[in-house]
């Protein structure tokens, strides 16, 4: 499904907050018309009413994609908007954290395509990454077309089974969170040691920001690119030896950090 059968059939997006605001973005920039576009979106902020999309208006009967992007806790008010498009021929896709493909089966039929995806904050600059997985309705042709729409604010990976998106959650879902917290503390640690906090905090987030930008354009993996920098007996051995006991650092507080997460996303699903 390119987007000359969206412009054609046209696509609902429900919901435009952040992450569904960062997609139409991304679509708009990548071509879409506008026409094209149809979004239910109860507080529209200045910038959606400057899009020239269709704005909370009368819904085509037959678009090429329904985008669900509302909370999870805003879906039994949102859906049924969408329910007269589950004979089968619009995909829908899901970016609602913890709402389960049978949620929406329940919701549209089996025999619709539904695409469960999951992307992540840095979507809002376009270095997001989502994975996604489909039911048994999905074929090839809608995980491409899911795929080429997500992949507008980032990277787009595919699941094997619907079982793992929990731990996508704990890894890239709440990810960024961890990453933005390290940032704080490093910062932190740092005026510590006597820089003023501002020039810390400039010093933390250029450093997080950087190494990560080498890390994903390095033919190295991490573990290399660590040992890189690692002089024998040297100022940054010193740091990992703290960082990297097996009982104290990183490998056991993320081990533990990325569980509780998964944890809670399982208890999440289930209600």
């Amino acid at each position: 499904m390119a987007f000359e059968e969206i412009t054609r059939r046209g696509l609902v997006l429900l919901g435009c907050g952040k992450m569904g605001g960062a997609m139409l973005a991304g679509w708009l920039e990548r071509g879409l018309s506008p026409e094209a576009v149809h979004v239910v979106d109860p507080k529209p902020s200045d910038w959606l009413q400057s899009t020239g999309v269709h704005l909370n208006g009368v819904l085509p009967e037959d678009p090429a994609v329904a985008l669900i992007a509302v909370k999870p806790q805003m879906m039994g008010e949102a859906l049924p908007a969408l329910r007269a498009m589950s004979g089968g021929r619009t995909l829908f896709v899901s970016i609602a954290a913890g709402t389960t493909i049978a949620r929406f089966e329940a919701e549209f039929g089996a025999q619709s395509p539904i695409v469960r995806a999951m992307p992540n904050t840095p979507a809002a600059v376009g270095r997001g990454i989502t994975a996604i997985v489909g039911n048994g309705a999905s074929s090839a042709a809608h995980l491409d077309a899911a795929e080429t729409l997500l992949s507008a604010v980032g990277q787009v990976v595919r699941l094997e089974d619907e079982s793992q998106m929990d731990a996508v959650t704990g890894v890239s879902g709440s990810g960024p969170a961890y990453v933005f917290h390290m940032i704080e503390t490093l910062a932190q640690a740092g005026a510590a040691q006597g820089l003023p906090p501002e020039l810390a905090l400039q010093l933390a987030r250029a450093t997080v920001a950087g190494a990560g930008a080498l890390a994903e354009a390095s033919e190295e993996d991490p573990g290399q690119l660590r040992v890189n920098v690692t002089s024998p007996n040297g100022t940054t051995q010193a740091a990992l030896e703290v960082l990297m006991d097996a009982e104290t650092g990183f490998p056991a507080l993320l081990d533990r950090a990325v569980a509780a997460a998964v944890k809670r996303s399982k208890e999440l699903a289930d209600g």
